[in-house]
């Protein structure tokens, strides 16, 4: 005989449960931030081709670093989106559409968070190199002070992202600890 759960705690339980759905904005402003970036990307091309025939070996490579750094945060935001909402809303259907991603509905939250600082090391890396270009220029002013704060914070997204990888690890393979999604 199975006992009867109180109104009250099934009541509670129920608005936990909805309350996912405060989340589904945060995720629509996703959508709208990653328009943005699309803008950005778009501007920034089409400005720089105005300037192709004039353009420089390291002007051209300035740009590729940029347009990379863009559709690297165009990434970022759709992993967080898709796989945030996956894991704390809703399932997202979609049913066997030929251009799905084949990680969507696997990327769980310690592989989201994983994947979150991969993506910040890679644009911290771009931004940097970009910041390191002008050293080849014989004439050149670069900022000492301000190189060695980016040095400094992209190895701080480094360290974090090694150790974030090495609790997920440790985690994982604790005895009597069940990984997430089972």
């Amino acid at each position: 005989m199975t006992k009867s759960r109180p109104k009250l705690e099934v009541a509670v339980e129920a608005v936990l449960f909805a309350s996912r759905w405060i989340l589904a904005p945060f995720y629509l402003g996703m959508v709208l931030a990653l328009a943005m970036v699309l803008v950005v990307f778009v501007r920034e091309l089409f400005t720089e081709l105005a300037h192709i025939q004039a353009m420089g070996a390291e002007q051209a490579i300035l740009l590729a670093l940029s347009l990379i750094d863009l559709s690297l945060t165009g990434n970022l935001l759709l992993i967080v989106i898709f796989s945030g909402y996956e894991n704390f809303v809703s399932k997202i259907h979609v049913g066997e559409h030929e251009d799905r991603p084949s990680w969507m509905g696997t990327v769980d939250f310690s592989g989201l968070k994983i994947k979150l600082i991969a993506s910040i090391v890679a644009i911290s890396a771009i931004a940097l190199l970009r910041a390191f270009l002008p050293l080849g220029d014989s004439g050149a002013h670069v900022d000492g002070q301000r190189l060695g704060w980016m040095v400094a914070i992209h190895l701080t997204f480094v360290v974090s992202g090694v150790l974030m990888a090495a609790m997920d690890w440790i985690s994982s393979n604790t005895k009597g600890h069940v990984p997430s999604g089972e």
